[in-house]
């Protein structure tokens, strides 16, 4: 449930007091807002809770507040804290009587409880609202993948509706209803065949919403081309929710598969990828195990590599897009071979692909190895063999390969030729992490209480070879913040920084111990030991 005025009221840590609204305390808060101004709406956006000490307000003019009160209602400003204790000890009438002719929530907020406590609190609610509904809508796609590649349309449909808690029904390219759940949803469906053909007017991917006296209807068009192949019709009794919205829209990719053909059907098949490849990379493995079903699962059981490949050079327009050129070469194999294959198009000029360590698609890459990227068009990186839950990592040695292959003008470059004679991949050692973990734990102790953040300090620092200006700028502290947090470093850890075995084992240790991050990253083999 989001965050409401109800909500913080309960909440036992804030003891929060109502003075007026009460009747309006279950209004959701999109965020809680502190500002001193006398007028405050020009830098309201509707749904805060405003709050105040009143150090520039004459909380004590009835005729002030009234105004003040009114440009907050109509600001949509959800309700006001007022802190007592501060500029006065109470409430004052003035500002009690216009929030309550204007119906207006006032929270009365004791001197104890400071406002970055209520801000924190609507914030962590906040996230915790988002996290459920993500999580509700990851299950929504798990289950609906599965019905739709066990079961078909109509299975896929049964699911969403009870996931939205209403109806949905598919329609063809004709506007004819193909399938409805629950049975009742085809009349009711039958009877928006007139929206559905103005629907089809439109080039995809195109929505309306159509109210009814009973539910509202929300139409999607279905379809990766400029022609609409279908469209999907949900009936609720109120606007969809995130986690209703998850589950649309993956009903719509998952719609979009059964009912697309050839190109249009790769197309629908790259989102669903980009959605598996995106699990992976954020750390779930599992979650991308289950939606990839059995389009993907049997790449994800086998050891895999990922590859990126970007166009090189100026674009000619009388040549083939290099790109696309890989991307059928790559698909060919792996039609050939009955292989499963991922490709995530990125933009136009780069192309993600997932496929089997010493497959027919890893095999259709080699005759880059020997070509340079100016005369193919192309520069490709490719990762060492790697399972989901290294997908990360393996996403940044393909960006490291990647890299290379730029600066040497190398069409292609595997991670193994920059790991070799480098000393980064001993790193990965167990042993090595639990010494590393053990050395820095203190430092990483430290900054979760909030106190600071000396490990990204020290990193900084270190980085920039013990140079102080350089590594504050990198920071945006202050040099004497820094030299600050490098004497805390030391005290804590009980070791110099002036010992160059030191701030040796400290770079290495914080370089086993760094999360893996899929994006852009230096070059191992360039990698340098301050």
């Amino acid at each position: 449930m989001p965050v409401t005025l109800a909500s913080l009221v309960q909440h036992s840590a804030l003891k929060l007091t109502v003075r007026a609204g009460e009747d309006r305390l279950g209004t959701p808060v999109r965020w809680a807002h502190v500002s001193e101004l006398a007028d405050p709406v020009p830098y309201m956006e509707g749904g805060e809770l405003l709050l105040v000490t009143a150090l520039t307000l004459d909380a004590a003019d009835p005729e002030a507040m009234r105004r003040y009160v009114r440009r907050l209602v109509g600001a949509g400003v959800v309700g006001l804290g007022f802190a007592v204790g501060v500029s006065y000890d109470d409430v004052p009438e003035a500002l009690l009587n216009a929030a309550k002719e204007e119906d207006f929530p006032l929270l009365e907020v004791p001197r104890r409880t400071p406002f970055l406590a209520i801000s924190k609190a609507v914030s962590a609610a906040m996230a915790a609202d988002q996290y459920r509904a993500v999580t509700a809508g990851f299950e929504a796609q798990r289950e609906l993948t599965r019905a739709a590649l066990a079961e078909g349309p109509a299975a896929l449909l049964a699911k969403l509706a009870s996931h939205i808690d209403g109806w949905a029904a598919l329609y063809d390219a004709s506007g004819a209803v193909v399938a409805a759940a629950p049975d009742w949803a085809a009349r009711r469906a039958a009877r928006l065949t007139a929206d559905v053909e103005r629907l089809r007017e439109r080039p995809a991917p195109a929505s309306a919403v159509v109210g009814g006296t009973d539910d509202r209807v929300e139409l999607q068009s279905l379809g990766t081309g400029r022609r609409v192949r279908g469209a999907l019709a949900v009936g609720t009794g109120a606007p969809l929710g995130t986690a209703e919205r998850y589950a649309v829209h993956s009903a719509i990719a998952l719609l979009t598969l059964t009912t697309e053909r050839s190109r249009s059907l790769q197309r629908a098949e790259h989102r669903l990828g980009a959605a598996v490849l995106r699990m992976m990379l954020s750390g779930q493995p599992d979650h991308a195990r289950a939606v990839a079903g059995d389009l993907y699962g049997e790449l994800l059981d086998a050891p895999f590599r990922l590859l990126i490949a970007e166009r090189a050079g100026e674009p000619d327009p009388a040549a083939e897009h290099p790109v696309h050129a890989l991307a059928e070469s790559l698909e060919s194999a792996a039609s050939r071979s009955g292989e499963a294959m991922l490709s995530v198009p990125e933009g136009d000029d780069r192309l993600v692909v997932l496929a089997v360590d010493g497959g027919a698609v890893v095999g259709a890459c080699e005759p880059y190895t020997e070509r340079e990227a100016e005369e193919a068009g192309i520069v490709v990186g490719m990762s060492a063999p790697t399972g989901p839950s290294a997908a990360a990592s393996a996403y940044k040695q393909a960006e490291q390969a990647l890299t290379v292959a730029r600066r040497r003008g190398r069409a292609l470059v595997e991670h193994e030729e920059l790991a070799a004679g480098s000393v980064l991949p001993l790193l990965a050692d167990d042993a090595v992490r639990a010494f590393a973990d053990g050395m820095l734990r203190a430092l990483y102790e430290h900054d979760a209480t909030g106190r600071g953040d000396l490990v990204a300090s020290l990193r900084a620092w270190l980085s920039r070879h013990g140079q102080w200006d350089a590594a504050a700028a990198d920071l945006g502290v202050h040099r004497h913040t820094l030299r600050y947090r490098m004497r805390r470093v030391e005290e804590i850890l009980g070791r110099s920084l002036d010992d160059p075995d030191v701030r040796m084992e400290l770079w290495l240790a914080l370089k086993a111990t760094a999360e893996p991050a899929a994006g852009p990253a230096t070059d191992a083999a360039t990698d340098t030991v301050p």
